[in-house]
């Protein structure tokens, strides 16, 4: 999550995302697959992706491009709320290479930080109306967690000037809130992490439909969701991480869309920790064990899934135009299953 002139060396050293001049985008709530979108492993898989860029296609006809509104200032957080340790740098911290593990009182307080996060989640999802704008979105959001005596983690994280992302229509994700009004047949994922004043973040987001939305959007949003929870399914104590991206994939390709080059990632006291979870097939090595926590967010387009970042930085949108939606939870191993922390 950076916008940087001289970066250090990438995570991944490639990506199927086009940049505006020297613009980097770095990992902020996902990062970014190493490999090229229709190479999943399997023989059919080039006629599926081309299947789902002709969906894409057809979908974009008759809808305006998404266009950038205008940004306002950065919001102020109370001095008594405990900061997360990014906080007063722009610079973008590494994925912490370690697996974060909890005993049972680091699970309360994740169980905490989640529910708060949900909540949030569920009152932002009340103001996806026709005329509302994102950055309205994003003030309720921010007031409702310093009204909780938490931080909202996204703010400042790499510099990212605001509370909450907002990725409409054909942004992929980090869509950042602006004045721009949502229309009657929109999307949006609304992405809300939340920093506990006991150090620990939970991280959630969803899609949401605006107005009267066509039959096809609708089919979208709702397999995506299926996906997340077809991935969660897959989660258990022991169990290989290639598991998930493997559940989401089969159920992806029975529909002909596209799963976006982002992952999930470990989540705690550290905002963004292995182990690094894909959602497509044969990526992650290890396995599972009870106690970790991590993120399961698969991003699906109706088209291609290649895509280019505003020269903000961050805003990342489908090159051919077409729809995405997201859902995500965090969620803990458990020996019998998994835990959906941010479950409202």
């Amino acid at each position: 999550m950076k916008l940087l002139v001289s970066p250090p060396p990438p995570l991944f050293p490639s990506s199927p995302c086009r940049r505006s001049g020297k613009a980097i985008l770095q990992k902020h709530f996902h990062a970014v697959a190493t490999r090229e979108s229709c190479k999943c492993g399997e023989a059919n898989r080039t006629a599926i992706c081309r299947v789902a860029e002709t969906h894409g296609s057809e979908q974009v006809k008759g809808r305006e491009p998404l266009r950038r509104g205008t940004v306002s200032p950065r919001l102020p957080v109370p001095e008594h709320i405990r900061r997360p340790p990014y906080d007063g740098t722009d610079h973008l911290p590494d994925v912490n290479p370690g697996r974060q593990m909890h005993d049972r009182e680091s699970i309360v307080h994740m169980r905490a930080a989640c529910e708060l996060a949900a909540r949030v989640l569920q009152y932002a999802g009340t103001m996806v109306k026709p005329s509302v704008t994102t950055d309205e979105i994003d003030r309720a959001v921010h007031q409702m967690i310093i009204d909780a005596g938490a931080y909202p983690s996204p703010l400042g994280y790499g510099g990212f000037p605001k509370s909450v992302c907002t990725s409409v229509n054909e942004c992929i994700c980090h869509g950042i809130p602006d004045s721009r009004a949502l229309r009657d047949g929109d999307i949006i994922n609304i992405d809300v992490t939340i920093y506990l004043n006991v150090g620990y973040h939970g991280d959630t987001s969803r899609t949401y439909l605006c107005g009267e939305v066509d039959e096809p959007t609708k089919q979208l949003v709702k397999v995506t969701k299926e996906c997340m929870l077809r991935g969660i399914s897959a989660c258990k104590h022991g169990v290989s991480f290639k598991a998930i991206g493997e559940r989401i994939s089969e159920h992806v390709n029975k529909y002909g869309y596209s799963i976006d080059p982002f992952i999930g990632h470990g989540v705690g006291t550290i905002f963004h920790s292995e182990p690094i979870i894909w959602h497509t097939y044969d990526y992650e090595p290890g396995f599972m064990v009870a106690g970790q926590t991590f993120t399961i967010e698969p991003t699906l387009s109706m088209g291609s899934t290649r895509c280019e970042v505003w020269d903000d930085g961050w805003t990342a949108i489908t090159v051919d135009g077409s729809l995405n939606a997201q859902f995500e939870h965090t969620v803990l191993v458990t020996v019998n299953g998994a835990e959906i922390l941010t479950k409202c």
